[in-house]
């Protein structure tokens, strides 16, 4: 067994956080607002614009693959699309809080519709909620497992047959960082006028066709928290169409404060903005941004190639043109960040241990989740992962790695129970099957071959 634990995603510092956090604190900008939030909304916007170039830090020997190959985040990212430059980006407090924003700026409200995909985390459709709206799920298609694009088509025509409007927006997620068919996504939402939010909270890195995931829609929703590509401790951003919107947004994100001497509010507002702090932590990262998306892309393909040779378990390429070309859509290239690594067991496979699955109840969170949990007691629910990839979390935490069921679709949570969804059954079989796998910049190709063997020598 390992002596230190597996994590799915550890933070990697570069080292050059601490100079712009000590610059907050010999300067006393310690509030939320600064230079350092000022830099890196223009170093992200300069990442969010770029073209992709290959700089092969996974060929390096690890961990100088890892570390800053460049210290100034602002001479990163020197080539960019010329038809971006109007973007803009606001840092804020969570990627859910980017997610609130942007259903402000498009004007939802009370009665309206929101069009979300069912397979992802709660945060990007309980902010919906928040604003008295009602989420309508879609449910995925089998290839990125996100948002399907023809049963979305016929999820809008019903409901605009069935209320009399059409919703007032659509959220589509990257989920575990894999692109979505972003372009039949915006084909649908132009045939019907409605808006695009991305939720690329897990997303930071990947690319579709060159340019950065969160920069087609109307708004692009980011996060740093502790367990993200980069992170700024807790964080996020929103990627604006330009700087009228930003603006909006900003005022919002600052407690919405009219232009008096005093304070004089007219609209409600919301406390959203990054610390000068936590973005000085954030620029010290966007050094080591573009190393860590090749260092989870190098883990992939040792995933990818090593679960090739196993029968029973399917690893989840997406049809990332590097690591999975037999799946890669025509005419799109596709480049997934790999945030987390995810595999299928087969309903068949035999794993050490199933009998005895869900004979306990959970203590505690499972992934790493922070704060406090509901102890419910109960052994069951009405879905759930099989009983081999429950026994398989457990042999892998046994083994000291950690891994995780993946997420349960959103359709399928008691508290969604009586909003509208359109499914296929896609995400509750992939529920039923999928696991996730340590994929983050501290994962070393030893670790690697130490999952891979774990899991095989728990196959029966």
């Amino acid at each position: 067994m390992k002596s230190n634990r597996i994590l799915l995603c550890l933070a990697h510092m570069s080292g050059n956080e601490m100079k712009y956090i000590q610059e907050a604190f010999d300067t006393n900008w310690v509030v939320p607002l600064g230079p350092n939030v000022n830099a890196f909304e223009k170093e992200l916007k300069n990442f969010a614009v770029s073209k992709y170039v290959n700089h092969h830090y996974e060929n390096e020997t690890y961990p100088q693959s890892i570390l800053a190959h460049c210290d100034d985040p602002d001479k990163l990212w020197q080539k960019q699309y010329t038809d971006l430059q109007g973007k803009q980006v606001v840092a804020l407090c969570s990627g859910t809080s980017a997610v609130h924003l942007a259903l402000i700026a498009l004007g939802v409200k009370a009665g309206d519709e929101v069009m979300c995909q069912s397979f992802t985390f709660c945060a990007s459709s309980h902010p919906v909620t928040y604003q008295g709206a009602t989420p309508v799920f879609v449910d995925s298609e089998e290839n990125s497992w996100n948002m399907d694009p023809q049963l979305l088509d016929e999820a809008i025509q019903d409901r605009i047959t069935k209320t009399g409007k059409k919703p007032k927006a659509i959220i589509v997620v990257y989920l575990y960082g894999m692109p979505a068919k972003i372009a039949h996504i915006l084909q649908v939402a132009a045939k019907y006028d409605i808006p695009v939010v991305e939720d690329a909270a897990e997303g930071l890195g990947s690319r579709y066709d060159g340019r950065v995931c969160g920069t087609f829609g109307r708004f692009g929703v980011l996060s740093f928290n502790g367990n993200k590509m980069i992170t700024t401790s807790g964080g996020g951003a929103l990627i604006c169409p330009d700087e009228a919107t930003k603006n909006r947004v900003m005022f919002y994100a600052t407690q919405a404060r009219e232009a008096f001497p005093y304070y004089q509010h007219e609209e409600i507002g919301y406390n959203y903005r990054l610390s000068n702090i936590c973005a000085g932590i954030g620029r010290g990262q966007l050094t080591v941004l573009d190393e860590h998306i090749a260092h989870h892309r190098h883990v992939a393909k040792l995933y990818a190639d090593a679960f090739a040779k196993i029968d029973g378990v399917t690893y989840h390429g997406g049809g990332d043109v590097e690591i999975d070309p037999e799946h890669a859509p025509k005419n799109h290239e596709i480049l997934s960040n790999f945030w987390l690594n995810t595999i299928t067991l087969d309903e068949k496979l035999q794993v050490r241990g199933q009998e005895n699955a869900y004979s306990v109840a959970v203590q505690g969170a499972v992934g790493g989740a922070a704060g406090v949990v509901h102890q419910s007691g109960q052994l069951h629910t009405s879905l759930e992962p099989n009983a081999n990839v429950e026994a398989m979390r457990v042999a892998l935490d046994k083994a000291n790695a950690e891994s995780r069921p993946v997420w349960k679709p959103m359709h399928t949570q008691p508290v969604y129970k009586d909003v509208p969804a359109y499914t296929n059954g896609v995400s509750e079989s992939i529920f039923k099957k999928g696991l996730c796998l340590p994929s983050g910049p501290l994962v070393t190709e030893e670790d690697v071959a130490y999952i891979v063997d774990t899991i095989k020598a728990n196959i029966l």
